[in-house]
């Protein structure tokens, strides 16, 4: 039986959330999270696979959008099957939340979309655990609004994450008190690979800076983040999406041995 939501947030563990942005096909995506699972595993970290069936929103038209949406969440949900972890993917519609609902157990909420009050309450009325991601235009206070439209629906399950405030028109900025003040009405998330991005660039391809994701996300841990978002890869720079700002996979056992000690020293 995999992970409930009670024992996800219950605090004694850190809990991951990682994959790789897109999936890109089963034989990536399954060793890919084989390989999470393992690390995670030796260092008492709780693994919650992720990746996107689609890429709704991409900065050119021509950006890799996806193998087709059910063949997606059908690998999604064997990946989770045949390890016996949770998932999660990104939704944008209230329709497209009810399909996803069939295959995932958390719904991710993406940042652009944090206030659109019928997603969260479909979304919540799913029954499933419901990830809200904090907009680049929100203040963390802001964002007690949005959990109480999925608490409205009578769902207890949810999560916020942090993943950057846009100051400008190429970077992020985050402001690492947003965490202990969402703490007060939600588990809070750090997105340590988003938060790196770097936006509307003239080329039409998003940049990013991933040697800063173990910064954020040791100073995410050691202010109260319950959990980490890192999308990982195993050769980022052949990725099909966001691949300027993941973190390749043969890094991630090296940060989150060095994260997890920080955790574990605070609890």
């Amino acid at each position: 039986m995999v992970m409930t939501y009670a024992e996800l947030t219950k605090g004694e563990k850190l809990f991951l959330i990682a994959g790789p942005c897109v999936i890109e096909g089963l034989d990536m995506a399954l060793p890919i999270a084989q390989e999470v699972k393992s690390v995670c595993g030796d260092l008492d970290i709780n693994f919650v696979f992720k990746a996107s069936y689609r890429k709704a929103n991409r900065s050119s038209f021509s950006s890799f959008i996806g193998i087709g949406d059910e063949a997606a969440l059908e690998e999604i949900a064997k990946v989770g099957s045949k390890l016996n972890i949770l998932t999660t993917t990104d939704v944008h519609t209230e329709e497209e939340a009810i399909i996803a609902a069939n295959y995932v157990d958390i719904l991710q909420i993406p940042a652009f979309l944090c206030r659109q009050s019928s997603l969260l309450a479909t979304a919540s009325q799913t029954g499933k655990m419901v990830n809200i991601k904090k907009g680049q235009f929100m203040s963390p206070e802001a964002m007690e609004f949005a959990i109480q439209k999925v608490k409205n629906e009578g769902n207890k399950q949810f999560f916020l994450t942090e993943r950057g405030t846009t100051f400008g028109y190429q970077d992020l900025i985050v402001d690492f008190k947003s965490i202990p003040m969402m703490n007060e009405f939600a588990p809070v998330i750090m997105d340590c690979t988003h938060s790196l991005q770097k936006p509307n660039q003239s080329k039409g391809v998003t940049g990013g800076q991933p040697n800063y994701i173990e910064t954020m996300a040791k100073a995410a841990v050691a202010v109260g983040a319950k959990g980490l978002f890192i999308e990982t890869h195993p050769n980022p720079s052949i990725a099909k999406s966001d691949g300027a700002n993941m973190l390749p996979l043969q890094d991630l056992r090296q940060l989150l041995t060095k994260v997890s000690k920080i955790y574990k020293s605070l609890t």
